[in-house]
């Protein structure tokens, strides 16, 4: 369910795309848009791993590490190749996966997360951050990334532009007007929602790779309220690869790449029966 929402999500956010470059010079501006989107974005996809890494001053550990021995005995379990293994020195209790495909991936965990978790909460996040791997929402979150560039782009054309015009040459203000305010809203509203979407679906699928729901749940609990005595220094355009959102405040619910824990929480519980 969460994969067709997720489908619905992205294709309004194509034909979003595609009007827009309609009102704005048709074919010719939309490609233009979509090429420098496309490059944009999907230059980060590629080497998303080793940006983010480095950005967070990540260290990889070994198989002597707890942390390599946990996500290899997961990684097993879930029938994906053993990532790397990444630790963060920050005390502020956070996690996230990256890489372009699952041969090609890493996971990172924070030292502060590392001393706040039991095992089993520990074992509940790092299944969550595999989920990630398995469901491919590295390149999930790209494709959605690079069309909401595409839209802001179209958007950023009409206003230096001064407008669009139709196939009579008359000049479309509305259609101006509607690009540089209301789609880069509306397209930032829908990558959000996608984002939220592949949370639920990757908590879902942590807790059926370590077979209860229970670690995840406590785990999500614990590190929100952590978060919030102790932010992290994070870079906001990377915090939807993060289990929780680093640090507190941030725009509103509808702008939010993350479902509010306590629905998270509740949506675990609720799948304990099944597994």
């Amino acid at each position: 369910m969460d994969t067709l929402k997720t489908a619905v999500l992205l294709a309004f956010m194509s034909a979003l795309l595609i009007a827009g470059g309609g009102l704005l010079g048709g074919q010719t501006g939309l490609m233009i848009a979509l090429a420098m989107a496309v490059v944009m974005n999907f230059g980060s996809y590629w080497f998303s791993d080793k940006i983010v890494l480095r950005m967070y001053h990540a260290q990889e550990v070994g198989a002597d590490h707890p942390l390599h021995r946990l996500t290899a005995r997961l990684a097993q379990k879930a029938g994906l190749p053993m990532p790397k293994v990444y630790i963060i020195p920050d005390m502020s209790p956070n996690a996230f996966a990256t890489g372009r495909n699952p041969q090609h991936a890493a996971v990172a965990a924070t030292e502060g997360i590392m001393r706040l978790l039991s095992e089993p909460e520990l074992e509940g996040v790092m299944a969550h951050e595999l989920a990630h791997i398995k469901h491919r929402d590295i390149l999930t979150a790209t494709v959605a990334a690079t069309i909401a560039a595409a839209i802001s782009s179209l958007g950023y054309m009409a206003m230096f532009m001064g407008g669009s015009r139709d196939r009579e040459g008359n000049n479309n203000a509305l259609g101006a007007l509607l690009m540089i305010i209301v789609a880069p809203i509306a397209a930032a509203l829908i990558q959000s929602a996608i984002s939220r979407q592949r949370e639920f679906a990757a908590d879902r699928g942590g807790a059926e790779i370590v077979g209860t729901p229970s670690g995840l749940a406590t785990a999500l609990q614990r590190i929100d309220s952590a978060v919030r005595q102790i932010p992290m220094d994070a870079n906001p355009a990377t915090a939807h690869m993060f289990i929780i959102k680093p640090f507190a405040g941030g725009l509103s619910r509808m702008f939010s790449t993350h479902p509010p824990t306590e629905e998270r929480v509740q949506a675990l519980m609720a799948l304990r029966r099944g597994l």
